[in-house]
Parts: structure tokens; sequence; C-alpha cells
């Protein structure tokens, strides 16, 4: 007689929007707070079944590092892929931690984490004030690249887009955070209002490239820009609001000389597709790292 081996309990999955204070706002994200015993296949599972543009999966790290805060070793997929670093879900799973460990039950209230990610180490502040419970990321040390013409040319194709569309005085570029993501800038706000790509062609550009996002953005003000990220090669025509490119846009902002070196950006995505997000970019002189902040709520089952 052959006896089974019980099979493992599920691990509990729980969603969260980012980058907002209404559930029904924002990037939902999933979040496993202990993937120990997880395999790769058994997370994009997962992230499948959840089927929001990225999941994050944190298991304990046993060794703490020179950097203070609990440490936690960080993993993100999306329905189709891993992705070296997402955002919107490192706010997520960084409020979840805090909500459940009971640092920050009340106003005032600080806690520290520490995501050792695949694009390196990322600390993590979450606090509360008047209510609401916000995170803030510090990314790994970033860069900015030039965008081949032809590569440029291939997006706006792709996107539908004349060259007369995008922004003559916000050049595109690569920029890197974590995670690389092509910025191009819209010339109206119109132009960026209407989001009709070519799925596929989009997505083989991006392949190619190694880009995880095309970052599209206008800009409303000196310091106030709104984005859209399509997002295909996660599987998802677009990402609602993206931490990792919002730190790249930090690092595309800082090296064009969009903004003085010591600034603070609000960035507005999600508003075209109905789930409205705000992220706040700061960037410090002297320190070329980029943090992005933002508020999350979890989302009650009914809405998930």
């Amino acid at each position: 007689m052959t006896t089974k081996t019980p099979a493992a309990p599920s691990p509990a999955v729980l969603r969260y929007a980012a980058f907002t204070t209404d559930p029904s706002g924002g990037n939902p994200a999933g979040v496993v707070l202990d993937a120990a015993g997880l395999d790769d296949a058994a997370m994009l599972t997962i992230a499948a079944d959840v089927g929001y543009s990225e999941t994050a999966f944190l298991t304990p790290a046993r060794d703490g590092g020179d950097t203070p805060g609990q440490h936690y070793t960080a993993r993100y997929f999306s329905p189709k892929a891993e992705v070296p670093f997402c955002g919107h879900a490192t706010v997520a799973a960084a409020v979840a931690l805090a909500e459940r460990d009971g640092s920050v039950t009340g106003d005032g209230e600080e806690a520290a984490y520490v995501f050792a990610t695949r694009a390196g180490t990322v600390p993590v502040a979450v606090s509360r004030a008047a209510g609401t419970v916000r995170a803030t990321l510090t990314s790994v040390t970033p860069h900015v690249e030039e965008a081949a013409p032809d590569d440029v040319a291939e997006a706006l194709a792709a996107l539908g887009w004349a060259a007369d569309e995008a922004a003559a005085d916000l050049p595109p570029r690569i920029a890197f955070a974590g995670a690389r993501h092509l910025v191009i800038a819209a010339a109206t706000r119109a132009r960026l209002a209407r989001l009709e790509y070519d799925f596929a062609r989009l997505e083989a550009l991006m392949r190619r490239l190694d880009l995880t996002t095309v970052q599209l953005v206008w800009r409303a003000s000196r310091y106030v820009f709104h984005a859209r990220d399509p997002f295909p090669v996660g599987g998802v025509v677009e990402d609602p609001a993206t931490g990792a490119a919002a730190a790249a846009f930090g690092a595309y902002a800082r090296e064009l000389a969009l903004v003085p070196p010591d600034s603070v950006l609000t960035l507005h995505q999600g508003e075209d597709m109905g789930r409205p997000g705000v992220l706040t970019v700061t960037l410090r002189e002297g320190d070329r790292r980029v943090r992005v902040s933002g508020a999350a709520v979890q989302i009650p089952p009914a809405q998930a």
C-alpha cells in the first residue's frame, strides 16, 4: 500500500493597491509574505492565477547584511515571466508587512525593511500619518543611456505615433533603476491619452532591448508629469502605476537636467485606465539613487 505525502498548503496571497488610498485605484499587486518552499514554476503559476501585472514573493533572509531593517529576499513575477524588480509590488509588500507585524498601528510609527532583489538591495521605509500608510523605496544606482534612432522609430511605429507627436524637448532615453524602461515623451496630453498599439510588435522590440515597460510621459508643469506604461512583455496591455519606471524616470530627469538636483516630482498614472495613482519621486543632491513613495491599501476580497 502506497502512502501519499500530503500536499503542502497553498501560501496566502494578499492583494494590495499601490500608489493610492482607494482599493479601486492605483496598481494592484499580489503579495506572498512567506514564499519559502515555492519554486519558480509555483510562483509563476500563482502570479498567473492572481492576474495582476506583478506579484511579489518574499522570503525572510538569514543574513541581515549591513543595512538596518528586517531583511527579505524578494522576487517578482508577472503572469508571463519573472521581472528583476517591481516598484508597486515592493510598496504593496512593505505596507502589508508593516500592517501585519504591528509596526504602524498609530500615526508617527515607522518600520524599515530591506529587500534583496535580482536588481540589487532595495531599502524600504514604511510610515503612517493621518491614518494613511505609505512606503518609500530607495532604488539601486540608476543609469541612463542613449536610445538608438532605429529603435525609437520602431517604438513609435508600434505605438502608432507620428514623429511630431513625440515631445522634441524631452528626447527618448533608456533608463534603468532596477529594470530597463524606454522613456518617450508625448507632445500633448491628448496624445498620451490615446493608447492603441501593436501588442506583438512592441513586445518583440522590448524583448530585443530587454525592456520591462515603455514609459510614456507628458510634462504638465515643472515638477508634475503624467505617465502611462505599456507592458506587453508581462502579458498585460498597461501597468497602472509603475514604481520601477518612476525611479528610472527620476534618473532620466536628473540626467537631462529637467529639474534641480534636489527635487520632488509628482507622477500621475492610471487616470486614463480609471485607476488613478500618485507617485512621489525624490532626488537628492549627492545621492544618485532615486526614492519613490506612495500609499498602499489592501483590496477587499469582494473587489479582488
